[in-house]
């Protein structure tokens, strides 16, 4: 994880100071004078901000059945060593109640404690303290602290140091999904949406199997729906198990959709049976019936096996026309990867790498650039016939054709070579 005392703080004035919230979590709230307590901090609320959240108030719970309080950051005059003090609430009374909202980030309740996913490491931390800078007025969450200095500190043992301070800047630590985990209660993982979705799915997979199951959920409700079918299809049994059972129908539903038939038959040859069935309900009957043909029996077809995500364009097309549909698409890269020609009866006349069509001229043909013939895979091999073929060529993807030649579809290389077909063989 990047060092956090070489990010660049907010610029402020000499008046400034650093705070622990193990230090202020139980303080004395005072009005006034010291002897006048109203309560003892149960909370800090931030409201969550580029790039640092902000506080706006401090939550005070009173327990045994009695309202809470929320004080304003406004009304918050003082906080020393001892004691925090604050202005008397209007009217001589309580503060008004707290109420929770999305946008808002309670420290104790959803961070301290709390299990963080390291990016770099790719290893399980916990959050043990926050650290805050106080500036004319204003308090901003500025990193988190992993140290065991931290949990120490957390116990009211903060002159014991065993060992260096482990900050991460909140640049790195942002909460996924704060409203459902107020919702839930569970323990949510705290990295950003965007590395998230930067970061391969195989290692996504990876790094599920070694979270707990609310935390692989955390992690996973965070992912778009193509980048969730793609982990979860890379995932381990026992973790897309996991992650099935607590997916919601309709999640699942669209998460079902982007995977492949093949990518899909693997994933249920490793489901509970019950899960299987309520599964092939959420898919369409076609899609369902090419499914049981490949968990029926190892000699399924490659019409069964194949997807009907390619692109195909007219040998008359321009490099230009085509990289402009290609960069309006929303197909994968690996589909992308090769663009076949066909002619009006879909007959296949050749194909071109996508590498060759980037360092050719926006006005060349395809026809001038395609390969022919094409090796194929016809609609009645099985997957035994399929493999060897990849095994052979080792391409990416394998157009399926028919006694015509149509192109129908193409076969997926991890499909066949490291799917379903891997695993019978184990």
């Amino acid at each position: 994880m990047t060092n956090p005392s070489a990010q660049k703080l907010p610029q402020f004035t000499d008046d400034f100071r650093f705070l622990y919230f193990s230090h202020l979590l139980g303080r004395k709230i005072c009005v006034g004078a010291i002897s006048h307590s109203i309560g003892k901090v149960a909370d800090f609320v931030f409201q969550l901000a580029d790039p640092y959240p902000e506080a706006i108030g401090i939550y005070i719970d009173h327990g045994f059945g009695k309202p809470s309080e929320f004080i304003p950051r406004e009304n918050v005059q003082k906080i020393d060593d001892d004691a925090i003090f604050v202005e008397s609430a209007p009217g001589g009374g309580l503060y008004p109640p707290f109420v929770d909202q999305p946008g808002l980030l309670l420290v104790n309740e959803h961070l301290m404690g709390k299990t963080i996913l390291d990016m770099d490491g790719r290893r399980i931390e916990v959050v043990n303290d926050v650290h805050m800078l106080e500036s004319k007025g204003r308090i901003l969450l500025i990193h988190v602290d992993v140290s065991i200095n931290g949990f120490l500190r957390s116990w009211g043992l903060q002159w014991v140091k065993l060992a260096k301070d482990n900050f991460i800047s909140w640049k790195y630590v942002q909460p996924l999904c704060l409203e459902d985990a107020v919702k839930t209660d569970s323990v949510y993982l705290s990295i950003a949406r965007k590395q998230i979705a930067d970061l391969p799915a195989e290692d996504l997979a990876d790094a599920l199997e070694e979270l707990s199951g609310h935390e692989q959920q955390a992690v996973f409700s965070a992912l778009d729906t193509e980048k969730a079918a793609e982990t979860l299809a890379e995932a381990e049994p026992r973790a897309q198990r996991q992650l099935i059972a607590d997916l919601r129908h309709e999640r699942a539903r669209t998460i079902l959709a982007e995977m492949t038939v093949p990518q899909v038959a693997d994933l249920f040859s490793v489901l509970p049976h019950d899960e299987v069935h309520k599964l092939k309900g959420m898919l369409p009957p076609d899609r369902a019936e090419r499914i049981d043909a490949i968990l029926s029996e190892w000699g399924a077809t490659a019409s069964a096996l194949m997807t009907d995500k390619f692109v195909a364009v007219r040998a008359e097309t321009t490099v230009g026309e085509l990289l402009k549909r290609v960069r309006e698409s929303d197909l994968s890269p690996e589909i992308v990867s090769y663009v076949y020609i066909t002619n009006p009866e879909a007959m296949l006349l050749g194909v071109v790498d996508l590498r060759e069509l980037v360092l050719a001229k926006d006005d060349a043909v395809i026809g001038q650039l395609m390969v022919a013939p094409v090796v194929t895979a016809d609609e009645n091999d099985t997957r035994e016939d399929i493999s060897e073929i990849f095994a052979k060529y080792h391409f990416r993807l394998l157009p399926v054709t028919d006694e015509q030649d149509r192109l129908l579809g193409v076969l997926r290389y991890d499909d066949i070579m490291s799917g379903l077909v891997t695993r019978a063989k184990i």
